[in-house]
């Protein structure tokens, strides 16, 4: 088998998570497509693990060990996607820019509210 098939199948991979990345505004589907680019990197390390012929099979080893890094990051991030949604009821990544502070920080925005409050008086 050429080593074209693969790697021509992973940069499609690659390139549809990279679309998903960058267009999609929901965080599920956003860590979707971060684990399609990752499946992309794990098609190319065995496939060129196999097309060099390996002893040691440094790319399947370092296939799953890219596996195990995946998976905690999957948790982590459907974690911390939940207790978003629970908090705010949407998973929208646009939305979760509400969570930042004003530029100065908290003093800033004491300053500001105090200065509404004595507008509105």
């Amino acid at each position: 088998m050429h080593l074209a098939y693969p790697a021509v199948l992973a940069v499609l991979l690659f390139c549809t998570g990279l679309y998903g990345v960058l267009a999609r505004r929901n965080a599920i589907l956003v860590l979707m497509s971060v684990e399609l680019m990752l499946n992309a990197v794990n098609l190319n390390l065995v496939a060129f693990d196999v097309w060099l012929r390996d002893a040691l099979h440094a790319g399947q080893a370092l296939t799953l060990f890219t596996i195990a890094i995946a998976a905690a990051e999957i948790g982590i991030g459907l974690a911390i996607v939940l207790m978003v949604h629970r908090n705010r009821g949407t998973a929208d990544i646009d939305r979760l820019r509400d969570n930042t502070e004003p530029p100065g920080g908290a003093e800033a925005d004491h300053e500001q509210t105090g200065k509404k409050a004595e507008a509105t008086a």
